[in-house]
């Protein structure tokens, strides 16, 4: 089948560029965050429709991937900023219809959220179905047609994207081998949903106040070797898994890796010198649109590191011989030797054994010349001979030159300048140099120069080079044919040195560190769980905390003082769980997990000023996003809502926003200063209110403990207590401190139990001890010490019982005796309640039904 045919370019429209500027989330690309520098370009194209239909697919020039995905989308277009955000295109291909006024909003967000990506415009023709069909079926490999075709049956908006996509490289970069590129079909299923906004703020790959600064996720997880162990890494971190059987699969090999110390140290060895495989393959299938002197030389290099980087798969093989997991033994039989020795069967009948890749110019440059063997070509031989002639004639000219003049000199080489000549400063001191010589240069100890007769052998030598390396050529770019029908096996070995060298890296954080293997269950326990960033920061000085959450317990309140590490916590239980699902240990002494399939995160300080947006507007927006994405396994963790509004209003906010949160079913953590948030929703079923706790000895001096306790934060005024620390003048503080007790006062004559709430709670109770009951009845645990445990629980049911009709009976009797003054000085926040109890009722009657079935 004939390629898709290449319009001239006297009719066809020429691609333009749009530059923008900068907006305020940082670029996370793979040349500041591994793998190297990488030209990805990505082709964009959207459905007419009513449904959101988005195709896309993704070149990268630089490892010669093709990935084609098509995402049935939200209006807020979150699946396709996901996608963007793991593959970081430094060039996106639109057609007229998106740049035309109206800008379509997808563009509009394309913009927005991918900075410093060049948004180019191509024709629309470009955008065609069967021409994406037809590059398919000549560039993919053969083995693999067969199932492309499969997967992307029906995808007409991803192929016509993969058509845009290979046909602008073809007019503007390069060309492709036939049959020699990686094309994969990538939905947006499978991976955990994280969105621009969360991988910013919780530091996945750049550090929010030093983007060169390796104190983040990325930065923490990476110990990889290789740059294609890099790349893996943070497309895993950018999308984590959620396919149980891969993760444990990964989980097995890192387990193993730590408990046979000997077969971790012999991998990584193994591993140290590989070169970027993924580059050098797809140099070897890309064919450039002008050939040149430069192309041949950049060949026969191509196969020279390709010889040498083959010879480093024996030693990956041999160092995996006890492994025992499957996934590190299907790559020990990806690195067997019948998988490369074909391709080093060709390299031996045409390329030298002796020859090895050299960083030094004239060492490369001869490698380069004696690359292919003796008798290959008999032409070739001759301009050899020629060459070094030539050569020996630049040295011998160099002795004649010494002994005429009297002079030491030195023969140098650079690729730029070919041999030169070099003397010490002593040897001239102020003597003028002999007028033979020419384009004299002064260094700090040494003068270099040349002269006549060595211009003219430079000249003579770079004409008998270029016949050599065009000779090569012809025997080289056939053996690079030849050498492109066994690409798909030396890519899949490329593909299984990346995961190994990923699992290395968990491995060898495992290995410097206290983590454990995370389970994966119906609920969510970490003990002694640690923010992994913070951890390795503050080293032995890092508070480790318990964290639980299952359906009964699904919606956390946080409150607690300023800098009590309400935020951390709430970080550490994202991060953990963005880290079991890559599939690497956790850091904690215990890690139980629900497969977490969106991840939410509404913890960032910063004013969006670029985009003219204000703390409250920003932070509105975000968690608009989040109400209109978030479902039942989900995991949310919310810090300070409402807090750039005023107080009543930020209250109404935050309450109706958690009980959206809670009604979705997701595990949702939510910290906040609205002591009266953990009031009103205390009563709601899988609602559980938590504390950092913080010792006050007296009024000036306040300690933070860091550690997480159950229950509201206590009104001990630990704001006026930081206000009077960091030295607040006394007449304020004490006016302060009269009008908070005037507010208390008032705060508590009105303070009441309506039967509502307490129905509620002694609901909420009953639950959890159901939940509780059916857990011990489906463990393992003995006889002996169930009978104990459960004895204690009935005496902790009954005592929370009789405590609740204590508390109940006193605060009737105060409500009869201050009922007048309660009716005068009735509260907003009374009639909140009051609102909120009669909204809730109808929310919690199925779970008041099941309370009374238990």
């Amino acid at each position: 089948m004939p390629r898709p045919p290449m319009s001239s370019s006297g009719t066809s429209r020429p691609p333009t560029s749009t530059s923008r500027p900068r907006t305020s989330r940082p670029r996370t690309a793979t040349s500041t965050a591994g793998g190297g520098v990488q030209q990805v370009v990505c082709a964009v194209t959207e459905s007419r429709g009513v449904s959101v239909i988005i195709g896309l697919c993704f070149v990268n020039t630089t490892t010669g991937e093709c990935v084609l995905s098509e995402i049935c989308d939200t209006q807020t277009y979150v699946r396709t900023m996901q996608k963007l955000s793991v593959f970081d295109p430094t060039e996106i291909l639109v057609s007229p219809a998106a740049v035309a006024p109206p800008k379509s909003t997808l563009l509009s967000i394309i913009e927005d959220y991918v900075p410093g990506a060049m948004i180019t415009e191509v024709p629309r023709r470009y955008f065609n179905e069967q021409s994406g069909h037809d590059y398919i079926q000549q560039l993919a490999f053969p083995g693999e047609v067969a199932g492309i075709k499969v997967a992307v049956s029906g995808k007409f908006y991803a192929i016509s994207a993969a058509a845009a996509a290979l046909k602008h490289i073809e007019v503007s970069y390069m060309r492709f081998a036939l049959h020699s590129l990686r094309v994969k079909y990538q939905g947006s299923e499978g991976s955990m949903l994280i969105d621009f906004s969360t991988v910013h703020s919780l530091e996945l790959i750049q550090n929010l106040q030093n983007p060169k600064s390796t104190d983040c996720l990325f930065g923490l997880l990476n110990n990889t070797l290789t740059a294609m162990g890099a790349r893996l890494l943070r497309a895993s971190i950018l999308q984590p898994l959620t396919d149980l059987s891969t993760l444990n699969a990964r989980l097995d090999a890192v387990e193993e890796f730590t408990q046979h110390e000997e077969m971790f140290f012999q991998a990584r060895q193994a591993l140290k010198p590989f070169l970027d495989m993924d580059r050098l393959l797809t140099a070897l299938i890309t064919m450039p649109v002008k050939p040149s002197l430069k192309h041949s030389e950049q060949a026969i290099n191509n196969i020279i590191i390709l010889k040498q980087s083959l010879s480093f798969i024996a030693p990956v093989y041999d160092s995996l011989g006890s492994a025992r997991s499957w996934l590190l033994v299907s790559i020990r039989n990806l690195c067997e030797s019948d998988q490369v020795e074909p391709v080093q069967n060709l390299i031996s009948n045409i390329i030298n054994e002796d020859v090895t890749f050299s960083k030094s110019p004239l060492d490369l440059r001869n490698q380069r010349c004696y690359a292919v063997k003796s008798g290959v070509n008999g032409l070739l031989d001759v301009a050899r001979q020629a060459y070094k002639e030539v050569t020996e004639d630049a040295h011998q000219l160099v002795e004649d030159m010494s002994k005429a003049h009297d002079l030491p000199l030195e023969l140098k080489y650079e690729t730029g300048r070919g041999y030169y000549l070099r003397l010490p400063v002593s040897e001239i001191e102020d003597k003028p140099l002999p007028p033979v010589f020419v384009n004299v240069v002064k260094r700090k100890k040494t003068v270099e120069f040349s002269a006549l007769e060595m211009l003219k052998c430079n000249a003579k030598i770079g004409d008998s080079l270029a016949e050599v390396v065009l000779m090569s050529d012809n025997s080289v770019q056939q053996l690079v044919e030849d050498i492109r029908k066994e690409i798909p096996a030396l890519y899949r070995v490329a593909e299984g040195i990346a995961v190994l060298d990923m699992l290395l890296s968990f491995a060898q954080l495992c290995t410097i560190q206290d983590y454990v293997r995370p389970e994966f269950a119906d609920t969510l326990a970490l003990k002694a769980g640690r923010h992994p960033i913070r951890e390795k920061i503050h080293k032995d000085r890092f508070v480790p905390n318990d964290v639980y959450a299952s359906q009964q317990s699904r919606f956390q309140i946080i409150t607690g003082c300023n800098m009590a590490g309400k935020s951390t916590y709430l970080r550490s239980i994202a991060l953990t769980a963005v880290i079991a699902q890559i599939g690497s240990f956790v850091p904690a002494q215990y890690a139980s997990f629900p497969i977490t399939r969106r991840l939410f995160a509404r913890v960032s300080m910063d004013d969006g000023i670029e985009a003219n947006a204000s703390t409250f507007a920003s932070e509105m927006r975000e968690t608009a996003f989040i109400l209109g994405n978030v479902e039942s396994g989900s995991l949310i963790i919310m810090d300070e809502l409402g807090r750039g509004t005023s107080t009543r209003d930020g209250l109404a906010l935050a309450v109706a926003v958690c009980e959206a949160l809670i009604e979705s079913r997701a595990l949702v953590w939510f910290a906040t200063h609205f002591k009266d948030l953990a009031r009103i929703l205390a009563r709601r079923a899988g609602v559980v209110n938590l504390h950092l706790k913080v010792q006050m000895e007296d009024e000036n001096t306040l300690t933070m403990l860091y550690k997480v306790t159950d229950g509201a934060v206590e009104d001990k005024n630990y704001g006026l207590t930081l206000a009077r620390l960091v030295g607040l003048p006394q007449s304020v503080l004490e006016r302060a401190t009269a009008v908070s007790e005037i507010l208390v006062g008032r705060l508590e004559r009105n303070k009441r139990k309506s039967e509502a709430t307490n129905l509620a709670r002694r609901r909420n109770l009953v639950l959890t001890l159901k939940e509780t009951l059916i857990r011990a009845r489906d463990g393992n645990m003995e006889e002996g010490a169930l009978r104990s445990w459960l004895s204690r629980l009935q005496d902790e049911f009954v005592s929370r019982m009789a405590v609740w009709d204590a508390e109940d009976t006193r605060a009737s009797m105060a409500a009869t005796e201050d009922s007048e003054g309660s009716e005068q000085a009735g509260t907003g926040d009374e009639q909140m309640e009051d609102i909120i109890e009669i909204d809730s009722d109808e929310s919690d009657h199925a779970d008041g039904e099941e309370a009374d079935d238990c």
